[in-house]
């Protein structure tokens, strides 16, 4: 499916807003995460060892930072582009951390999922069902990608 100028542009706006507040946004997602998941919280060596998301870890932060900048990149990337482009270290270094943590499609759909409802209450009336598919589309590229790389890291 090809990312249109329209999802660009709203996925585009929506970081705006969201950037000014990733402390806080970066706690909700990953507590939407592991409400969604709770076992997940083992995938995570930053929250392995403690009954909560921690209010004030850095590791927690600069992770769910990562992920929606890199969301929103392949978003822009995929209008300019028509694909994802991630540096390719990068690109196989999440291909293969993925592969050690045993992570599998399902684990996708929950972090989506999260990171869908992240935007949402971050966005408030902002927040569309043309802006979700927009992020769901960004992201769902971004993860196909992870995925690829994910597959040639298990045949090597």
């Amino acid at each position: 499916m090809a990312f249109t100028e329209q999802q660009e542009v709203l996925v585009k706006e929506s970081w705006e807003v969201m950037k000014l507040n990733i402390p806080d946004l970066s706690l909700r997602f990953f507590t939407t995460i592991l409400e969604i998941a709770p076992a997940a919280k083992g995938m995570f060596s930053f929250l392995k060892d403690s009954d909560e998301v921690p209010q004030n870890n850095p590791k927690l932060k600069a992770h769910a930072v990562k992920v929606f900048k890199m969301t929103c990149e392949s978003a822009v990337q995929l209008r300019e582009k028509g694909e994802v482009l991630v540096a390719e270290n990068t690109l196989k270094n999440l291909g293969s951390v993925h592969v050690k943590k045993g992570v599998i499609d399902a684990h996708f759909e929950v972090v989506k999922e999260a990171l869908l409802r992240t935007i949402q209450a971050a966005l408030g009336e902002k927040w569309s069902d043309e802006m979700g598919g927009a992020w769901g589309e960004a992201y769902d590229q971004l993860a196909a990608a992870i995925k690829a790389e994910m597959k040639k890291d298990e045949a090597s």
